[in-house]
């Protein structure tokens, strides 16, 4: 892969410059609060801010939050992101209240060497998400404007064609972040030749968001154990009762056909956590997976598919996980999601957690993020590069 890092920037120096890093800050945030509720991918940017305060360039932020329609939005706002910002860095951000107007430029034009603005919600714009070239490309023109390099370290949205991510690096030099080289780096692995056995643990809510990547893997992979809400599609393409579960009647003969492709590597969860209703405090019990009484709803797999998952990580020299067991964020159902999680992390293997819901399941049940090889920023991103598919953020900056 032929894209210029961080290292070859700062061997030409940035002192002084102004260098705009396209970072990915999209956190949760509580809706009572407006408290950030997981920062795990602010602190992922802080080794390329770091690299470049101590380098004493004038350091532009620039990141999405949420999905606004365009406009502003205050509950889509950065500003408490830079405050928590500025606490990481151990120094104050500079918050611009707007993208590319009147704040954002007397902001960046009052930075110092060394200190760090955010600009407010790229999507603040119409132009960032446009799929109108020259409406996209007058916003990116605006956006570079604010810097004299370009850093992309967003790899969650590499997989988008947004302006700040596949036009500006056409507009100004441009090199990948410490996070996008590491993710690459990381996932190059598992697209190679990957140690075996070989082992995928998928789960989430619908088979339709996983079903890609599936296609891509299966031929690779030595076993795929699949959980989460999409595992009801696959038990019912086996003729089972699924109750009231989570279900997508149309992709059921498809389901039935990955499973005739790959006898006995496609493994499904043999019990589940069944509850009258999708709630915290819904009466449950563990059932057999082929024997979901009719007006229950599977939310987790029980634990004798945990055991079952488990005794087949133990033995995997490489292990990819993407989307949680259950509904992990309800105590009642989130053992399976523990369980696998644990196994994973005890395995003598290069683990890869693919972002998104796994990445954040990992830090609300307290597990040890270091126990893993590596945690993706990433979940749609990590997955289409797996898929093979051409992202346009590092198609851009290999250009």
């Amino acid at each position: 892969m032929s894209i210029r890092d961080l290292d070859d920037l700062l061997a030409e120096g940035v002192s002084g410059r102004r260098v705009l890093v396209r970072a990915d800050l999209n956190v949760p945030l509580d809706k009572q609060t407006g408290d950030i509720t997981d920062d795990g991918r602010i602190r992922a940017v802080l080794p390329t801010l770091s690299a470049l305060v101590q380098a004493g360039a004038k350091v532009v932020v620039c990141s999405h939050l949420g999905r606004p329609k365009g406009a502003p939005d205050p509950q889509f706002s950065l500003r408490p992101v830079a405050g928590r910002l500025g606490e990481l860095l151990g120094a104050p951000v500079h918050f611009a209240e707007d993208t590319v107007g009147d704040s954002a430029r007397s902001t960046v034009a009052e930075l110092a060497d060394g200190q760090v603005a955010l600009l407010e919600n790229l999507r603040f714009n119409k132009g960032e998400t446009s799929k109108d070239d020259a409406e996209r490309g007058a916003f990116a023109d605006q956006l570079a404007g604010l810097g004299d390099a370009y850093v992309d370290d967003a790899f969650g949205a590499v997989h988008r064609k947004h302006a700040s991510v596949h036009d500006v690096p056409a507009r100004l030099p441009h090199v990948a972040g410490r996070l996008v080289l590491r993710e690459v780096e990381v996932l190059s692995k598992l697209t190679g030749e990957p140690e075996r056995p070989y082992v995928v643990v998928l789960g989430g809510s619908k088979v339709s968001d996983k079903l890609a990547v599936i296609e891509a893997l299966l031929p690779t992979v030595d076993r795929l154990l699949i959980g989460g809400g999409m595992c009801f599609t696959f038990l019912k393409a086996q003729g089972h009762e699924v109750g009231t579960s989570l279900l997508e009647e149309e992709m059921v003969e498809t389901c039935g056909n990955l499973l005739e492709r790959a006898p006995g590597k496609i493994m499904l969860p043999v019990d589940v956590v069944a509850a009258d209703a999708f709630a915290p405090d819904a009466a449950h019990d563990t059932v057999p997976a082929d024997g979901i009484p009719s007006h229950r709803l599977g939310l987790d797999i029980g634990p004798e598919t945990v055991a079952g998952f488990a005794a087949v990580l133990s033995q995997a020299k490489t292990i990819f996980w993407n989307g949680p067991m259950g509904v992990f964020e309800m105590a009642a159902f989130a053992n399976g999601t523990r369980g696998v999680a644990e196994a994973i992390t005890k395995a003598d293997a290069f683990s890869v957690v693919g972002g998104g819901d796994s990445a954040a399941a990992v830090r609300a049940l307290g597990l040890d993020e270091s126990s893993f090889g590596h945690i993706s920023t990433g979940g749609g991103a990590s997955l289409e590069y797996l898929e093979g598919k051409t992202l346009p953020g590092i198609a851009a900056l290999e250009n």
